[in-house]
């Protein structure tokens, strides 16, 4: 039954109509005729039609009572965390890999439910497997209603546990994920890799935690290395673990080993940062016949500093947009026997290297005026510095210029065919890396971690990869529909703010679904998802559990 509008000469009439089947076809039935458009809605008439139907309307009274504050929340769950992530979740095979690795074994409890909700806790609030036992209150996540804190313990120490082949089981998670969705995602032409370091709060295990260099600036703390790998589009295929004194340089051919046995992954150019380069590491690689593109330390390279930034070969501009104007770029192919280099210079971080090293000097010569004791702890000052004769120290220019001729400047040391430009490009997308490293420090919390176990700590840091699989999966799915990425922290709002609530009128019970953010819209766009319905009628046996 609706209200339609017909056009008779210069007026409209409305007409009250009911859908009818007359005939073996459906027609129109009006039930009356209402009068004419102007008048009826210069009159109350439709305003008290619409009370008096409204009054036998269960829904409509249930709403109106409830936006009128009349009646109580028995109980209100967040239901937008479960709605958009529980898909991911199935759709990357997290799921389905966790629990077919589960197999027979029995814990007593869902493992694959207790780490789903670990990582679903990572991705919208982050902190201490304790608080996401709290949290886990307020949230509808179907499977986890009776988990408990003890069962999330036990669930990180399976994922760190080690496996019959030696080894830890979020190894042979990750190889199935990986397995899972190659048919899908094809085989990476590009691996690019990172470490980071993580802080325990704490001894940090048996053999993880170790004092080290901390990029946190902890070093008073126990640190365990971080390293992830991440394909062509910045999706994550693998992460690793060390001790916190493992130096950077010793790291990559593992990796690539790993990725070449375990994945299948033999033809990816492999992009790494400077911290990764050694000639052992070179020369492991190219034994294997694998390509790569690394980060050069420009000062401390003899070849770089006394040969290569000094050829004069001509350079080609390269411009690449970003989100905020275009970086450009001017670079040079330089071979030195048989070694393939290529120089870059960016001329916006040259004006700035070039400011800050101003403002340096500006600084070391009110500490020369004070005194040279106020020199001793800052290394920033002291490459600039004579040697002391006589009286004392003194700025050296010619240490002031050489520093000048790495202004803006960064190397790169690849064995790859591919053209200077391209070569640029793949190792600026290793960006991608550290930004996920960003988001596991600051976006999901990860540090610092208060595990005591080896397999725990492995865990815990696991389960924030998980995370990044589900958090890119999402960005992914909103690129290839062309639809606007809203911030992350309005994604986890708007998530959590989408509720149902619990409520009675006249001894009946049912579900309110409350508006949905601005978010959710092109989030279930981009999943094919549906919100649940605004009214839901609560039958008797489930209200009264």
């Amino acid at each position: 039954m609706f209200i339609r509008v017909k056009k008779i000469g210069p007026y409209e009439y409305l007409y009250l109509v009911e859908n009818a089947r007359e005939g073996g076809r459906h027609v129109q039935r009006v039930i009356k005729a209402l009068g004419r458009r102007d008048a009826v809605e210069d009159s109350d008439l439709l305003d008290g039609l619409i009370a008096s139907a409204a009054r036998h309307s269960r829904r409509s009274i249930v709403l109106s009572r409830f936006y009128r504050g009349e009646l109580p929340e028995l109980r209100r769950l967040s239901i937008g965390p479960d709605l958009v992530f529980g898909q991911l979740w199935q759709q990357t095979g997290c799921r389905d890999v966790l629990r077919g690795l589960l197999g027979e074994r029995r814990f007593g409890f869902d493992v694959e439910r207790a780490i789903y909700l670990t990582v679903l806790h990572r991705l919208l609030v982050s902190g201490s497997d304790r608080h996401a036992h709290d949290w886990r209150q307020r949230l509808r996540v179907p499977g986890a209603e009776a988990l408990t804190l003890d069962h999330a313990y036990k669930a990180m120490a399976w994922l760190g546990e080690e496996t019959a082949d030696g080894h830890p089981m979020t190894e042979t998670v990750e190889e199935a994920l990986y397995h899972h969705r190659r048919p899908l995602l094809g085989e990476p032409s590009v691996a690019f890799f990172d470490t980071t370091s993580l802080y325990f709060e704490g001894r940090g295990g048996a053999t993880l935690g170790q004092r080290g260099f901390s990029k946190d600036f902890r070093p008073q703390l126990h640190q365990v290395v971080l390293g992830i790998v991440l394909d062509g589009h910045d999706r994550p295929i693998a992460s690793f673990l060390w001790p916190g004194n493992t130096a950077d340089v010793t790291t990559l051919l593992p990796v690539v080993e790993r990725l070449r046995t375990r994945f299948g992954i033999g033809r990816a150019c492999v992009v790494a940062d400077r911290g990764m380069i050694s000639a052992a590491t070179m020369a492991g690689l190219e034994a294997q016949g694998i390509d790569y593109i690394l980060g050069v330390r420009e000062r401390s390279t003899a070849e770089v500093r006394t040969t290569v930034i000094d050829d004069d070969g001509a350079a080609v501009p390269l411009t690449i947009p970003r989100q905020k104007g275009e970086t450009d770029l001017a670079i040079k192919e330089v071979m030195v026997a048989g070694r393939r280099y290529v120089v870059c210079r960016n001329e916006e971080q040259a004006r700035k290297d070039a400011e800050t090293r101003a403002a340096l000097l500006v600084g070391l010569e009110r500490k020369l005026a004070q005194g040279d004791k106020a020199l001793v702890g800052n290394g920033g000052y002291r490459r600039f510095l004579a040697d002391p004769a006589g009286e004392g120290f003194t700025i050296d220019p010619a240490k002031v210029e050489a520093d000048a001729r790495f202004d803006g400047l960064f190397v790169l040391r690849t064995n790859s065919r591919l053209s200077p430009l391209q070569v640029v490009l793949r190792y600026r997308n290793l960006l991608a890396v550290e930004q996920g490293f960003l988001a596991a420090k600051t976006l999901l919390a990860t540090r610092p971690i208060f595990h005591r176990t080896d397999a725990a700590i492995r865990g815990h840091i696991f389960c924030t990869f998980l995370a990044l699989v589900l958090r890119q999966e999402l960005m992914d799915q909103l690129a290839a529909r062309r639809l606007a990425l809203p911030e992350w922290q309005h994604i986890v709002e708007d998530l959590l703010d989408l509720s149902e609530i619990e409520v009675e009128q006249d001894g009946r019970r049912a579900l309110l679904r409350t508006a949905p953010g601005p978010a959710i819209d092109p989030l279930c766009r981009a999943l094919g998802a549906s919100l649940p319905p605004v009214f839901q009628e609560l039958p008797r046996a489930e209200a009264a559990a």
